[in-house]
């Protein structure tokens, strides 16, 4: 049953390990990866001067950031309000309702975004006219757009990862909730000192493993929701946005792949560290 998922990372995982190469190299098609003229750090040199690469990281790490800690406080808040909900079959609707965003493709997304805000026929912009006002041009204000692609992502998301955290207060023993019941303890208050304590390790485990992407952004969303206009990419561009860009319209494979190289290797060094600090406070809790 494991040959399945030992062949997925066999060929997509390491098998193309060796082609890290080309961020070390001046690539040509006719030398081939490990023929062409070996270049050292020149690649991540550029990148480093250039300034590109900081202006990639920290749009990266802090739509991450944003997406981890207010995706977790959402998640959790919903799976505990679809935890409180009595009736068995509104539960169940409740459940589908937020479940579906999951499911629509960021294609879609793309084109919602677009056509409520776009300039000439959006109906944000029809709304505002209407009522008096002057329309916006919402692509190309670039500092609209953090908030814009943290909402998206936050309504694709939330329903579906809060399914783990939903699954985690099902497995609470209720014995607790029975305890607190006598005591006298309002709803709040079996919330606050049974439900969030319980969620704690998984909650420990999620963040590990949301950390260990962090440096990985959800390239369907950005590309579908920007695109290739240059005038959001002060706060819109990320690792994966800007790699796509020098492939397919520079066919810049050094760079492309010394900033995929990077992206790699902090995320890995960043995963470490934060399972060390984990385990130094609570072995449990740590990964490995």
């Amino acid at each position: 049953m494991c040959l399945p998922a030992l062949a997925f990372f066999i060929v997509f995982s390491y098998a193309p390990l060796p082609g890290a190469w080309i961020a070390f190299t001046n690539f040509n098609y006719r030398d081939g990866i490990f023929g062409s003229p070996f270049v050292g750090f020149r690649n991540f040199e550029f990148l480093i001067k250039s300034g590109q690469l900081w202006l990639l990281t920290k749009n990266t790490i802090l739509y991450n950031v944003a997406f981890i800690i207010l995706g977790n406080i959402l998640q959790i808040a919903l799976a505990i309000m679809l935890n409180e909900i009595r009736s068995k079959y509104f539960k169940k609707i409740s459940q589908a309702v937020m479940f579906l965003p999951y499911f629509i493709s960021v294609v879609l997304i793309g084109v919602i975004a677009f056509n409520l805000l776009n300039y000439d026929t959006g109906a944000l912009n029809a709304l505002i006219q209407q009522t008096g006002g002057d329309p916006i041009k919402i692509y190309s204000i670039a500092g609209a757009w953090p908030i814009i692609i943290i909402i998206c992502h936050l309504w694709q998301s939330t329903g579906y990862g809060s399914i783990v955290y939903f699954a985690a207060i099902m497995g609470i023993d209720n014995s607790l909730f029975e305890a607190a019941a006598i005591d006298g303890a309002s709803a709040w208050q079996r919330i606050r000192y049974v439900i969030l304590p319980s969620l704690k390790p998984t909650f420990i485990i999620l963040l590990l493993f949301s950390l260990g992407g962090i440096m990985k952004g959800n390239f369907g969303l950005f590309w579908n929701l920007v695109g290739n206009n240059a005038a959001l990419f002060q706060t819109t561009d990320i690792i994966e946005t800007s790699v796509y860009r020098m492939i397919i319209s520079q066919n810049n494979f050094t760079s492309s792949t010394a900033v995929g190289l990077y992206q790699s290797l902090f995320g890995f060094a960043l995963v470490m560290l934060c399972n060390w600090i984990v385990r130094r406070i609570n072995e449990d809790y740590a990964l490995f």
